[in-house]
């Protein structure tokens, strides 16, 4: 492989949620952690499944299941959290997201991305990135700037907030 077909070339971390196939920019990924330690946060909205202990500092883990509107996440030896740092007005934070499994990093030319398909205004398509093709495969690439919805995202940072304030004071 030439050398400018390999700057050519973008890693993905691929992980399932569901029957589906999705993908993150290797960029955004800090660590991959196994998801059975979850603390629970009363009174969080659902789709915040608890905090993790990242080298002592509580992170929030969203279940993108249910952000994407599928049945929650069901704990598994193979749940995982993606770790990913992400900035909210400005400041970056850690979050992690459950996934139903992590499968592997993907190399993907930009001719085997297409566009994210206009579905109507029903489906948020912001979160997509872009559809990867892999044989006869296809790979839902998320858009990590537009993960969440402005809603979502402001309840995940007011969550985070209270977070550390209690683990300050």
């Amino acid at each position: 492989m030439a050398a400018s077909e390999r700057m050519d070339l973008n890693q993905y971390l691929t992980f399932t949620l569901s029957d589906e196939l999705f993908a993150i920019d290797l960029l955004w990924v800090k660590e991959i952690l196994d998801g059975t330690d979850l603390t629970h946060i009363p009174m969080a909205p659902d789709y915040i499944r608890g905090v993790i202990n990242v080298r002592g500092n509580p992170v929030p883990v969203v279940d993108l299941r249910l952000t994407f509107n599928m049945a929650k996440t069901e704990m598994t030896v193979n749940t995982c959290v993606i770790i990913c740092e992400l900035a909210f007005d400005g400041e970056k934070s850690s979050m992690g997201f459950l996934a139903d499994s992590v499968q592997e990093v993907l190399e993907l030319r930009p001719d085997q991305i297409d566009p994210p398909p206009q579905m109507g205004t029903t489906i948020d398509c912001r979160r997509i990135k872009g559809m990867g093709k892999r044989d006869s495969q296809f790979i839902i690439i998320l858009n990590m700037d537009e993960i969440l919805s402005e809603s979502e995202s402001s309840e995940v940072q007011q969550t985070t907030s209270e977070l550390a304030t209690e683990s300050v004071g």
